[in-house]
């Protein structure tokens, strides 16, 4: 980047928040997907939207990329600057600006961790249901982005649900607002769901307002465990048939169940083939009616034991069990994989049986754990990037896993997006019209290519941006 570029972006937003080191570019240059790293150019930390504006034209004008970044937790290559261009950062962007009692609103810029925004929320009596497992670092721009999804997923749905509007820059540096305070809003094509899930490559997310709901005033959390994966997938169909909508209904298997009572201690059967992790929050008399029921249909499928949590304490700890899952297997080998093919719940147990038959064909360890409830599956893989043949297999893993999801008549991602690890599988689940369909959205939006280049469409020699 030529020398001149990276001074009128210091005249924009100051001297101290342009970073050219080669200290910083690094820090900059991957994210949590391994096998995936290039440097920046440039990391930009904006002050407000007019600040991100007058870099995106400047940008735009020389056709340099930009990579929004939030907290870096992206697990699809998704904010991995792959053709270099300019990083922007949010750290400064990163308040609370209102939250609406009466409204049942919050507005925030993009920068806020989610973890600080749902006990904000809830000291005034309030949720934000959307808890992915890396809420306590992840930001509400990253979530946006990807359309994250997390524990409460089957009863209260995902990031896009609770999106009521944004404010964004365009890239050619024009601001557009969508949405607003309101339970309805049909004036013209649906822009806030388009830019939910679209991964940065449409345009920055400087702001949003986003739905609250009432905080539940009860909450009870319970155990199953499982001599056969079948009878727990059964129990997870049966709930539902029963019109018993859990909080949560999150599964491990056998290898995770291992993994993650080692490094918690907690408890966990670690010779049970399947856990179901089951939750349910509302008035007091239907969390104790559903729990109860639900207790009941595990035993009719053959759980092994049903414990019901005696305790908050308890309870909590078992939640927190089950959201270490990654970062405890991530103990075992120096690279972890982790990935979230998404099927049917009615195909969860086919999908699981067939994820262990793969991972005996390439001889490779895969613990899987997820969101049961709503056919989110995560296959995670310890391995080491270094070890080729290792890596080799573990990619071809990967992508028999995919092409068995869409088969199962599921998707290749549920919420952690596309980026560019998964853009060469997208057809499997669009085929050519789809993939030609989003391009044109694309082109409409980004002519000149600037925003996140190298994200959701595959090309042919972008293997050669990733150091693997």
């Amino acid at each position: 980047m030529e020398k001149s570029i990276v001074q009128r972006l210091k005249q924009i937003v100051g001297d101290q928040n342009v970073e050219t080191s080669s200290m910083s570019l690094h820090s900059y240059s991957y994210d949590a997907t391994p096998g995936f790293r290039k440097t920046p150019d440039a990391v930009v930390a904006p002050a407000n939207t007019e600040e991100v504006a007058e870099v995106v034209k400047i940008c735009n004008e020389h056709n340099i990329p930009i990579t929004s970044r939030g907290s870096g937790t992206n697990l699809s290559a998704g904010t991995t600057p792959l053709q270099g261009g300019v990083v922007l950062l949010f750290k400064h962007m990163n308040k609370i600006l209102e939250i609406d009692e009466q409204n049942l609103t919050a507005t925030v810029q993009p920068g806020v961790i989610t973890q600080t925004l749902i006990e904000a929320v809830e000291e005034k009596g309030l949720l934000y249901p959307p808890d992915p497992s890396s809420m306590t670092v992840s930001t509400i721009g990253g979530n946006i982005n990807e359309n994250s999804g997390g524990l409460r997923g089957l009863k209260y749905g995902v990031t896009r649900d609770y999106v009521f509007g944004l404010k964004i820059v365009l890239p050619n540096g024009s601001i557009m607002e969508t949405g607003g305070k309101l339970m309805k809003d049909v004036a013209g094509y649906d822009l806030t769901r388009l830019f939910v899930g679209s991964e940065g490559t449409l345009g920055v997310v400087t702001e949003a307002i986003l739905k609250l709901v009432p905080l539940p005033a009860h909450k009870k959390t319970m155990l199953a465990t499982y001599e056969d994966i079948d009878d727990a997938a059964k129990t997870v169909s049966a709930i539902i048939k029963a019109r018993i909508i859990p909080a949560t209904i999150e599964f491990l298997d056998q290898p995770t169940v291992e993994v993650v009572e080692a490094y918690n201690q907690v408890g966990l059967p670690t010779d049970a083939q399947a856990i179901l992790l089951i939750e349910q929050d509302g008035p007091e008399s239907v969390v104790t009616s559903d729990i109860e029921k639900m207790a009941g249909i595990c035993k009719e499928f053959s759980a092994v034991t049903v414990n019901i949590a005696k305790d908050e304490e308890e309870a909590n700890a078992l939640t927190t069990a089950r959201r270490s899952a990654l970062s405890t297997i991530a103990r075992l080998r120096p690279t972890t994989f982790l990935e979230d093919a998404t099927v049917p719940r009615s195909q969860v147990a086919p999908m699981v049986k067939a994820i262990n038959e793969i991972a005996i064909k390439y001889d490779v360890k895969i613990c899987t754990f997820g969101h049961a409830g709503d056919g989110n599956l995560h296959p995670t893989v310890p391995t080491d990037v270094r070890n080729k043949e290792e890596f080799h297999r573990v990619e071809q893993a990967f992508a028999e896993i995919f092409e068995k999801a869409v088969e199962l008549g599921g998707t290749i991602t549920g919420e952690h997006g596309v980026g560019a690890m998964k853009a060469p599988y997208l057809k499997l689940k669009l085929g050519e019209a789809g993939i030609q369909a989003m391009k044109g959205i694309k082109q409409s939006f980004d002519p000149n290519d600037i925003m996140n280049p190298g994200k959701l469409f595959f090309e042919a020699d972008q293997e050669e941006v990733s150091h693997r």
